[in-house]
């Protein structure tokens, strides 16, 4: 499927880049010329954009946009395994082929997560290295470091506050 709408979404780690069909979001990726956000009227940006501000503020851990995926049988079964990784936590490229059936599909399972249009609601920026390294992210190995960071720090936050609250 491809696109009908694009819309412009500036983020605390640059200027995203939204696009859309009449189903819900088809692409969410970084730019990195300076491009003016627009406020097109599609119902799909709008919310879009109101969920990406509480996720940037600390106040969404999931996504609840129509989103549009385009892509092989397998392609969609790596995006949708994806968004089972809770917020906050992340796994290994051998961990999420493991989930898929086979840890021997790693290499295709690391080109169909590189292969994702629909970053950060499909948080592809979870999938780490086996041994900790952050490997590849199309936004910047910056960005994914960030968004990690950012996930973890809210987490933390919340269980000292809930530990508190005990």
């Amino acid at each position: 499927m491809l696109y009908s709408y694009t819309d412009y979404y500036r983020s605390p780690i640059g200027t995203i880049c939204l696009r859309a069909s009449e189903r819900g979001i088809t692409d969410l990726f970084f730019v990195e010329e300076e491009v003016e956000e627009s406020l097109t009227k599609n119902p799909f940006f709008k919310k879009c954009r109101v969920q990406l501000q509480e996720y940037f503020n600390g106040t969404r851990k999931c996504f609840e946009v129509e989103i549009d995926l385009y892509g092989t049988k397998f392609q969609k079964s790596v995006w949708y395994e994806l968004v089972k990784i809770p917020f906050g936590n992340s796994i290994s490229y051998l961990s999420l082929a493991s989930k898929l059936g086979n840890k021997n599909k790693i290499r295709a399972v690391a080109k169909a997560n590189a292969q994702n249009k629909i970053s950060i609601l499909v948080p592809c920026h979870r999938v780490i290295g086996s041994n900790g390294d952050l490997i590849g992210y199309s936004g910047g190995l910056w960005r994914k470091k960030w968004l990690l960071e950012h996930e973890e720090k809210i987490e933390y936050n919340r269980k000292q506050l809930s530990f508190f609250d005990s």
